[in-house]
């Protein structure tokens, strides 16, 4: 058992497979890194993989046993996909905290790109052997925790993840702008992957709804990495077939200053994606005053919250009436635009740190390393509470049947 070391506090680290610019969880890990210090723990990142630009911040994972003392040191590992570091911190003696990301289902991929479903069902593997080792685990959404409750994690909590909301700021590229501007009819904008769970298809679909009855010159701008070619080409046949080739633009990635210009001339920002863990282009859409009109799946009605539209079904004439609407009705736009900030406010970094701070908290508590009261105990007593609760009804049930029987 370790036993805490009065006035001094444990080390921290933070692992995390691959660091590269313009990932989310990426800018969630160097945040967290800032809460911890900033709360006065020791902290450094140890990953597999990173972009140059982060040479001189990060270790690789290999070094990790030189930063640890045994009693003293905890692991933060950021799980979004399967990773050697997982199958490592399976072995190690320091305690675990997990911060889940998400991992998309594969049955979205295998179509696809079959490649990548050995990857997706390692991470999920490990998502279920982690269980064992981590002392705590923080889901970014509520829809997330659920993967954490169904693994048998014990001790479960939600943080929102950490956001840089000044990072959605930048000067639009004027090239691009004026390109953009100099187009008739309404813009639609979605920001992502082109990848099968983020339903390309179905948005070019509902703006084909959309240009049929209400604009004929409203276009859509796809924005986002294309690194699916099968699905690519699935998306760019639907709009050739469709007749939308000059109406929808797939742009592949773009710079800041690009992304920018999109968020700055379009008119609606809308998401109509099947499994999002979080969604992050919901935020930065909300930072650019863009009125936000999403499908409800998975975490998205959380993410958005009073920030957007959310719609129940995505049927096409559904979608566009919903953007018609957003569009057309005098003021709605401008409230929708003030519901974003307003929704905005909850990720302000000095909350969703100190809120983060409090969690990895909790991790030590139950691994004994600070003082406190395990929050597995009272997770224990509320288990029990609830199954006590359900056989009391069941009995209850039971009793009334009977009952009836009698009568």
């Amino acid at each position: 058992m370790a036993v805490p070391t009065p006035g001094r506090l444990p080390v921290v680290h933070q692992l995390l497979p691959s660091l590269r610019l313009g990932d989310a969880a990426g800018a969630h890990t160097l945040q967290v890194q800032i809460a911890l210090r900033e709360a006065g723990f020791e902290s450094e990142l140890f990953v597999e993989h990173h972009d140059e630009v982060f040479a001189g911040r990060v270790h690789h994972y290999s070094e990790l046993g030189a930063h640890c003392s045994l009693g003293r040191t905890a692991l933060l590992y950021q799980l979004a996909i399967g990773s050697k570091i997982a199958d490592m911190l399976l072995d190690r003696p320091e305690p675990v905290i997990v911060n889940y990301h998400n991992l998309t289902p594969a049955a979205f991929f295998w179509p696809w790109d079959p490649g990548l479903v050995e990857g997706i069902v390692w991470g999920h593997l490990q998502l279920h052997q982690l269980w064992g080792r981590a002392t705590h685990a923080v889901a970014v959404s509520s829809f997330n925790r659920i993967d954490l409750d169904r693994a048998g994690y014990l001790s479960t909590a939600v943080a929102p993840p950490l956001v840089d909301l000044a990072g959605f700021e930048g000067t639009a590229d004027p090239e691009a702008l004026a390109r953009y501007r100099s187009r008739p009819g309404a813009q639609w904008l979605f920001v992502g992957r082109l990848a099968p769970n983020k339903a390309a298809q179905d948005l070019v679909k509902a703006l084909a709804a959309y240009r049929r009855v209400y604009d004929p010159e409203a276009r859509l701008v796809l924005v986002g990495g294309q690194g699916h070619p099968v699905y690519t080409d699935a998306v760019r046949n639907l709009i050739e077939a469709l007749d939308l080739v000059d109406a929808v633009e797939l742009t592949g990635g773009v710079s800041h200053g690009e992304l920018a210009a999109a968020y700055e001339s379009s008119d609606a920002f809308v998401c109509l994606s099947d499994h999002e863990g979080f969604c992050f282009p919901l935020l930065e859409a909300m930072a650019h005053d863009l009125p936000v009109v999403a499908y409800g799946s998975s975490a998205i009605p959380e993410t958005v919250g009073t920030g957007g539209v959310v719609l129940a079904e995505k049927s096409p004439f559904t979608v566009a009436a919903a953007v018609h609407q957003v569009l057309s009705v005098p003021g709605r736009r401008e409230v929708l635009a003030a519901a974003g900030r307003a929704r905005l406010a909850d990720f302000e970094l000095t909350r969703t740190r100190a809120r983060m701070v409090e969690e990895v908290r909790r991790g030590l508590v139950n691994a004994e390393l600070i003082p406190g009261v395990p929050s597995w105990t009272q997770a224990a007593r509320e288990a029990k509470a609830e199954a006590e609760a359900a056989e009391a009804a069941a009995r209850s049930a039971r009793a009334e049947a009977l009952a009836l029987e009698d009568r």
